[in-house]
């Protein structure tokens, strides 16, 4: 990496939980491409001051993870489409002290929901009713996916998502299979819930496909088990991997190749 400037490009990530993820891929890619970038991961203490200092320092760019996605929407000037059609911000972009706001997981998870051919067809059962929830959602319904259950305690957030694409609701998941179960809730990640597993056994081995969005630790208590039963799987690295790389491009207009995402999502998890 460069040694630190007065010319040096801030970026940042806002997290209740911070990881050195982003740290690493955007840092790698930097240094790899000769860019006079700088990334740093933040727990903010006050969110609204946090943003501020976004436009008032003149960093370039903030990724935005749980628990924020919905709460910074009120403290930007600008929703771009992929952040105002649900509602939900993972990346705020500062240009002249413009704050616009984007959503890059939508793009991550339509991609690999391609990707990896998930059969529209099949039922779903997507646990979890937050800001990454609704990107889901909507990657989902976009695709055709429309047998699909929203799993949520918070019964007005589950059925107000549910409404908005059709889909139906459920309190718990129940005994109820499905072809393909999601995990979009913090059920599996470092930390408190660690060692919680999202779905339970027996909805694991009905299950054709199961995908968890949470990035740390990748190989959460679900996707072990779901390995073990020889079921396809989605990682939280590869929604992370994808998100990150259109982040990097809004922050510096550089297009990186697929080869040095790879190495930078190689890098981001040593």
């Amino acid at each position: 990496m460069p040694i630190l400037n007065k010319d040096m490009t801030l970026c940042i990530s806002l997290a209740a939980r911070p990881s050195n993820i982003g740290t690493r891929f955007h840092n790698y890619l930097y240094d790899s491409l000769g860019l006079n970038f700088i990334y740093k991961a933040f727990a903010p203490v006050d969110l609204a001051q946090a943003v501020a200092g976004i436009r008032g320092l003149g960093i370039r760019g903030a990724a935005v993870s749980m628990p924020y996605k919905e709460d910074v929407i009120a403290l930007v000037d600008v929703m771009d489409a992929s952040a105002s059609a649900i509602d939900s911000v993972n990346t705020i972009v500062n240009t002249d002290a413009v704050l616009t706001a984007y959503n890059t997981d939508y793009l991550a998870i339509a991609r690999l929901l391609d990707e990896y051919k998930v059969d529209p067809a099949g039922t779903v059962l997507l646990r979890g009713s937050g800001g990454m929830a609704k990107a889901v959602a909507a990657a989902m319904h976009d695709a055709g996916f429309a047998n699909v259950t929203i799993v949520a305690r918070n019964e007005e957030r589950g059925r107000a998502l549910a409404a908005l694409y059709g889909f139906a609701w459920l309190a718990e998941p129940g005994d109820v299979p499905a072809d393909v179960l999601v995990n979009v809730t913090p059920l599996g990640m470092a930390g408190a819930d660690e060692s919680v597993q999202s779905f339970d056994g027996a909805l694991i081995a009905a299950a054709q496909v199961v995908f968890d969005v949470v990035a740390l630790p990748s190989e959460t208590p679900l996707i072990t088990a779901a390995r073990t039963a020889g079921k396809h799987v989605i990682t939280g690295a590869e929604v992370i991997a994808i998100q990150a790389e259109e982040q990097f491009v809004l922050y510096t207009g550089v297009r990186p190749s697929p080869e040095l995402v790879k190495e930078a999502s190689a890098f981001s998890r040593s």
